[in-house]
């Protein structure tokens, strides 16, 4: 009976991921040698490469399109806007919606959302990747909350070769400016972009107002809406999922929104959910 409970235990916990951990760890150490590689250039390619990959890859691509499907726009679009997302370094497209499937669909239950915001700051931060639990990372069970882009070739591949792609991404950077677009573009930024969308799991769960009593603890969070181009409004988010406009009151920044406007306007965005 121990034996039993205590495999339970370890099985809701995880196992560390010691390769998880020398990987992000790796990554944030060399982020910390930017000070030393610093220009203005480095700095304009950092913040726009985290609202390209975090803004329209992330919050556009892989959240409200792919997950949400609160948008429908062409397919070859579509696979752009996937590979943005795949390129931020958040996990393939097959894992991060599926993830962000059972968080809706489980909010803050501590076994069936991936990152249970009633587990803690740190665990809804960041701690749920490093400690690996099947449902949500074994390709075998989690695809099943993703059958639509399971079933699609692109998808299946970019899930598995997402990592490959900071290659080209990196010598592209090396080619026009040296290590400080490196370090700046592909370290920095990726740790930057990681802590502001892992602040959504966290923080707005945590701080913040309510405008819809919801069954969870989603807040709007300005700061963090800021940060993340508008996801930050969690709480009108988690009230209304398949809404493509996060932001609903004037003063509620959302730049995702925006590049949505500019799809439809375009005719590229169309059976857009308002």
């Amino acid at each position: 009976m121990t034996q039993q409970l205590v495999a339970a235990q370890s099985e809701q916990k995880g196992t560390l991921s010691w390769p998880s951990v020398a990987f992000f760890g790796a990554f944030h150490a060399l982020a910390l040698l930017s000070p030393f590689f610093f220009s203005w250039s480095a700095l304009g390619v950092t913040l726009f490469l985290h609202w390209l990959f975090g803004s329209i890859g992330i919050c556009l691509g892989y959240h409200r399109l792919l997950t949400h499907r609160s948008l429908q726009v062409p397919k070859w679009l579509e696979y752009i806007l996937a590979t943005l997302g795949a390129l931020a370094l958040q996990g393939g497209p097959i894992f991060w919606v599926s993830g962000h499937r059972l968080h809706h669909a489980h909010t803050e239950d501590e076994a069936k959302d991936p990152y249970a915001a009633s587990r803690g700051f740190w665990w809804s931060h960041m701690l749920w990747i490093l400690f690996l639990r099947d449902q949500f990372f074994n390709y075998e069970i989690y695809k099943k909350s993703a059958p639509d882009l399971e079933r699609d070739s692109y998808y299946r591949w970019l899930n598995r070769n997402f990592l490959w792609l900071q290659l080209p991404l990196g010598l592209l950077l090396y080619a026009l400016g040296g290590w400080s677009f490196v370090i700046w573009g592909v370290f920095l930024r990726a740790v930057v972009l990681w802590h502001s969308t892992w602040l959504i799991n966290s923080a707005s769960h945590m701080r913040g107002y309510r405008t819809f009593d919801v069954p969870d603890g989603s807040r709007n969070l300005w700061w963090a809406a800021l940060l993340t181009y508008g996801e930050g409004w969690h709480n009108n988010h988690h009230a209304h999922p398949r809404v493509a406009k996060a932001g609903l009151r004037w003063w509620e920044i959302d730049m995702t929104w925006w590049a949505i406007q500019v799809l439809r306007a375009l005719g590229l965005a169309k059976k857009v959910v308002v």
